[in-house]
């Protein structure tokens, strides 16, 4: 395969960090390259926030569940959806900006997009990345600490660091899965494939002292109940509408 290919296989998500920081020329080099991901007509609705100030890591620990990851990394970056610029040329015209559910989602797959060029990009320099959903636990807490202005919504953070670990690489869905000619598969075959799947993954977690554990009931019980009900509730409060 390829370098850049191989590099995609060999990602992991990387929870623990030695002590490392993460030069500014690495950074600038990676975000020089993560930009050149696709945007939708060249809107470019994202942001990034680099966390420096070590009482503000330490209170996103709390704030994203008690990751201590966030605090250990070299670098810890917020990923934001961010209309706040938009906004401002809007003003200065004089002309509305006007939001609505497809505004708020070209800001997540804008800033998605550019967060995995990101991370293809840090990785290739050698760090280990991981990112932290946990975040959104508390967005209010998020916003608070940060001082976000309205238009800017973060998304999720992205620890970055030297590694402090080797995990194993977990396996996937199969292509069978997530690729398919023409029509979506049925239910039954999509169920049988799954099935297959979470032998492979009891298997996995075998191998890492997890007997027990299948990938199926930890969806069924992901699934179970809402999650995360203010998400809604916070970004309606910095401007958003999700109509």
């Amino acid at each position: 395969m390829n370098p850049v290919i191989k590099q995609m296989h060999d990602h992991r998500s990387i929870r623990s960090y030695a002590d490392a920081t993460v030069p500014d020329d690495d950074i600038r080099a990676a975000f020089e390259a993560a930009q050149c991901a696709a945007t939708s007509a060249n809107i470019q609705v994202y942001s990034v926030l680099r966390v420096t100030r070590t009482e503000a890591r330490q209170r996103l620990v709390e704030l994203s569940g008690g990751q201590q990851k966030v605090a250990d990394a070299g670098a810890f970056l917020v990923i934001c959806g961010d209309i706040r610029r938009h906004r401002l040329l809007a003003d200065r015209a004089g002309e509305p900006c006007i939001e609505n559910l497809e505004s708020f989602l070209l800001c997540a797959v804008d800033a998605s997009l550019f967060a995995q060029n990101l991370v293809l990009a840090l990785e290739s320099l050698g760090w280990g990345t991981c990112y932290i959903g946990g975040i959104r636990n508390d967005l209010a807490g998020v916003s608070q600490l940060l001082e976000l202005p309205k238009g800017v919504y973060p998304l999720y953070g992205l620890c970055v660091g030297k590694p402090d670990e080797a995990p194993w690489k977990r396996p996937r869905l199969p292509m069978e899965a997530v690729l398919f000619d023409d029509r979506y598969p049925s239910d039954e075959a999509m169920l049988e494939i799954m099935d297959r799947y979470d032998d492979d993954m009891a298997a996995y977690y075998e191998k890492r002292g997890a007997s027990g554990r299948r990938w199926i009931s930890q969806m069924e019980s992901f699934f179970a109940s809402p999650r995360r009900t203010g998400d809604r509730t916070y970004f309606e409060s910095q401007g958003a509408s999700l109509k």
